[in-house]
């Protein structure tokens, strides 16, 4: 973890924090590694120039946050936890998208952290609902979704275009209890 990065919220295994341009290097290496554990589900950046564009988007957009699941003992990154598509106003939503590092899948980092990620969507971002579009057959997903309090709320045929073709998702979602 940078010397000047501080994180949001923390666990007792991980702490949650947002991307930095600096991050690029470890992020970039740890989605190498971790190509098979993540195809065909997602396609991170694996190069300086697609994590430099990726960080922007997420840095530079209000409609979307990201983070870093990072292990609280190294500061290393086990994860990402991206909030995509905020809409404020009425609605108060927005739609997850994450994925686990190979050298930490199993450990827990992502259960912890998504934990985390949604209680700061709830409480510093104001937000009232998160979804997560998940394709089926993602089991270790569709778990890491239900161990976090979502619900499953539907299916959407040919929702996304993923590795060449649209392809199905299960709807899950949570909402924030009222105070």
């Amino acid at each position: 973890m940078p010397d000047n990065a501080r994180y949001l919220a923390e666990g007792p295994r991980v702490g949650i924090r947002h991307f930095t341009p600096g991050d690029g290097p470890e992020f970039t290496a740890r989605a190498r590694e971790s190509k098979d554990l993540h195809h065909p589900w997602l396609f991170p950046p694996t190069a300086a120039d697609a994590y430099a564009a990726y960080a922007e988007r997420l840095l530079g957009d209000p409609a979307r946050a990201g983070f870093l699941v990072c292990a609280r003992d190294s500061g290393e990154i086990s994860g990402f936890i991206n909030i995509n598509n905020i809409v404020e106003g009425a609605f108060l939503s927005g739609a997850l998208g994450y994925g686990a590092f190979a050298h930490a899948a199993g450990k827990g980092h992502m259960s912890e952290g998504l934990r985390l990620v949604v209680r700061h969507a709830f409480t510093t971002m104001g937000l009232h609902r998160l979804e997560i579009n998940v394709q089926p057959r993602n089991t270790a997903s569709v778990a890491l979704a239900r161990r976090a309090g979502f619900r499953l709320e539907g299916f959407s045929p040919d929702f996304l275009f993923i590795d060449g073709a649209w392809r199905d998702h299960e709807r899950w979602a949570i909402t924030a209890r009222p105070a």
